[in-house]
């Protein structure tokens, strides 16, 4: 994770970790792994906004909740440190599958249309968590909201669950610039309802194929 930092935090009475990332990279050019990346941007602003946006999906619960505070001088998200059994990655090394084969995808598939939808430049599985009962938080959006209006891979798109399909067509341009105004610019709202617009219609697309059963759950 990106210049990610573990505090304690304490009211006195509770005590418990937190995740805090401070770090505001924005670069004309940025050489990475995979190439260049251009107007590159790695920003603890796009977590709170990933969550502001989960909130507006119904998918908040998959996420942990990010808000925006200061700690050493310097301002950052903060999130609740989340106490989990394993990441993706290591899932994959071992070779484990969910006792719940059913459950575990129906969680996958909204995490997929998640990460779709914020169009995340690193998404790796070491930012997908593991709880004790196989519950999947995902973390880590500093590298999302980039401003393509495609989707990066539309073939990831398998099945919707059918609450999260109807939040994503009442999902409103006026709604989530004002729930993210501090973390999203203007273009990076139109680039998400772009998005948003082409994971609707790829899944009304494949109803219309396969059928609603075969698609929705």
């Amino acid at each position: 994770m990106t210049h990610t930092q573990r505090l304690t935090l304490s009211d006195g009475t509770v005590t418990h970790d937190a995740s805090f990332q401070d770090i505001d990279e924005h670069k004309a050019v940025k050489q990475l792994a995979m190439g260049s990346e251009m107007n590159f941007v790695d920003s603890y602003k796009y977590n709170i906004a990933a969550y502001g946006l989960a909130e507006l999906l119904g998918m908040d619960d998959m996420l942990p909740v990010y808000v925006e505070r200061k700690w050493g001088g310097n301002t950052g998200s903060l999130s609740w440190w989340l106490s989990v059994k394993m990441d993706e990655a290591e899932r994959h090394k071992q070779k484990l599958t969910a006792p719940d084969a059913d459950a575990w995808n129906n969680q996958m598939y909204k995490i997929r249309v998640f990460d779709q939808l914020v169009s995340d430049s690193d998404p790796n599985l070491t930012n997908v968590l593991i709880g004790e009962n196989w519950q999947i938080w995902r973390i880590d959006f500093t590298r999302a909201f980039r401003l393509n209006k495609e989707l990066k891979s539309p073939a990831d798109l398998v099945r919707c669950d059918r609450q999260l399909l109807e939040k994503l067509k009442a999902l409103d341009a006026n709604e989530l610039t004002e729930k993210t105004k501090k973390y999203l610019a203007k273009d990076e709202v139109k680039a998400v309802m772009a998005r948003r617009d082409r994971i609707v219609a790829q899944f009304q697309k494949m109803i219309a194929e396969k059928g609603e059963n075969e698609v929705l759950y």
